[in-house]
């Protein structure tokens, strides 16, 4: 059963209000925020939940023993993580950037770093392009600001990456 807008926009609100408790409760650390990005109403799929495993994973082997906290919830309106690590935001922004630009399934997934101002760092802040469209390359932005692909286009898309990395592994 698929959300609608207003689950979706609380979810987002409901995020950011554990993101500024976290940088609250854990100051000093970086806190890294994973999200999985699916098309549609639909967000809690077998392949978000996986993905969003993998992407957990892969920070867990990226920052080792700097890992200090984790949340995980696997939610109707989509898989999230929230990690507290002992590095600095520009390595963490390093770090989730090479997942997002390395990972078999981190084009699908969205790590982001958040300052303690609560403010995402962004890619650019570190000499990085923008995300690109995983179907044909463009600025992500624009695609996903003209509608360039299909929820069903870009559903296929995920569920192919996610069938051939569960093949894979």
């Amino acid at each position: 059963m698929g959300i609608t807008l207003d689950q979706l926009l609380a979810a987002r609100d409901r995020r950011r209000e554990r993101q500024l408790h976290m940088l609250a409760e854990y100051p000093g650390l970086a806190l890294i925020v994973l999200t999985v990005n699916i098309p549609g109403a639909e967000k809690r799929t077998e392949a978000s939940v996986g993905i969003g495993d993998a992407g957990v994973s892969a920070l867990h082997e990226k920052l080792g023993a700097d890992v200090r906290v984790e949340e995980r919830y696997d939610l109707d309106t989509g898989f999230e993580a929230f990690i507290c690590a002992s590095v600095s935001l520009g390595e963490a922004k390093r770090i989730t950037l090479s997942i997002e630009e390395s990972h078999p399934l981190g084009r699908i997934m969205d790590i982001d770093v958040i300052g303690e101002d609560g403010v995402p760092v962004s890619r650019g802040a570190l000499g990085y392009p923008g995300r690109r469209c995983f179907l044909c390359g463009q600025p992500a932005r624009i695609c996903m600001r003209t509608a360039a692909h299909s929820p069903q286009e870009l559903s296929a898309y995920i569920e192919r990456q996610w069938h051939d990395y569960v093949r894979r592994s």
